[in-house]
């Protein structure tokens, strides 16, 4: 299968740029950025290509597996990653903590099932290309959310504890990751609240009802609701660093429980497995 080879290579190129950009987080030499960067890139290069493949082997959005989900998120990840370098805050750390979830993710697609299997009869509709990207973008964004949350707690430690030392200097000002956070959920926000109505619709589609509190349906729900809930508090009561910083996490632990607990285990429309 030609796409998991160039998967399997995408793999290899996100595991040295990973390892150049932790030199580059040691070092702090620029050369080790661009290098680690230019192979980042070419990774998410073949990694578009085994996307592509993949959707002309299935006839489908390469999204309708776990296997299939589950890279396209990783290579979403990579996307936002370089969408940010581009026109976010200078963060040039963050591929030091981003590039491991991209390698993460690519090996967990590569342990899944992979093989082309029919499209169940409910899937074949003009909504799942919508719904099942939309929604996976919304998460990548998400994603970013969290690290830079987390870059941010580990920075205010350091601040606070007036440690202006080795990882300090390594970490972006408390401003640029809280800018990030902000910009991430602003982004990711919108695209999960088109995802759950393109889902909506799918499924009075597919199943006669527009929502039957299947277990995806509800953890959505509940991902929307912290995101909401985190957008109105920045915007409206004016929150910043620490608070929006810890709720991105939480939000984050609730999509980790969506994505892997609830597709892969729980009984539902939604379950990886009754599709497959």
């Amino acid at each position: 299968m030609p796409e998991i080879f160039f998967l399997k290579l995408a793999l290899i190129l996100y595991g040295i740029a990973t390892v150049g950009f932790f030199i580059f987080f040691y070092t702090l030499k620029p050369e080790a950025l661009r290098g680690a960067r230019w192979v980042f890139l070419a990774g998410f290069g073949l990694h578009t290509l085994s996307l592509a493949l993949r959707a002309l082997a299935l006839k489908a959005p390469p999204v309708i597996s776990f296997h299939g989900a589950t890279s396209f998120l990783a290579w979403a990840v990579a996307g936002v990653y370089f969408f940010f370098t581009l026109k976010g805050p200078k963060v040039y750390t963050l591929g030091t903590f981003l590039a491991p979830v991209v390698l993460l993710l690519v090996a967990v697609a590569l342990l899944s099932p992979y093989a082309p299997a029919p499209l169940p009869p409910a899937l074949r509709s003009i909504w799942l290309p919508f719904h099942a990207t939309i929604s996976l973008l919304s998460y990548a964004f998400f994603v970013v959310a969290a690290v830079a949350g987390f870059m941010y707690l580990l920075q205010e430690r350091q601040v606070k504890r007036k440690m202006l030392g080795g990882i300090f200097r390594r970490l972006p000002p408390l401003e640029s990751l809280d800018r990030l956070n902000e910009m991430s959920l602003k982004y990711g926000f919108p695209l999960l609240t088109v995802g759950i109505i393109t889902g909506a619709l799918w499924a009075e589609k597919a199943w006669g009802s527009y929502w039957s509190w299947d277990p995806k349906e509800t953890w959505s729900l509940i991902l929307w609701f912290i995101y909401a809930a985190l957008l109105h508090e920045r915007l409206i009561v004016g929150w910043r660093g620490r608070r929006a910083a810890i709720m991105a996490l939480l939000g984050f632990v609730v999509w980790i429980i969506s994505f892997f607990v609830v597709n892969l285990l729980l009984p539902g429309l939604h379950n990886y497995g009754r599709w497959t």
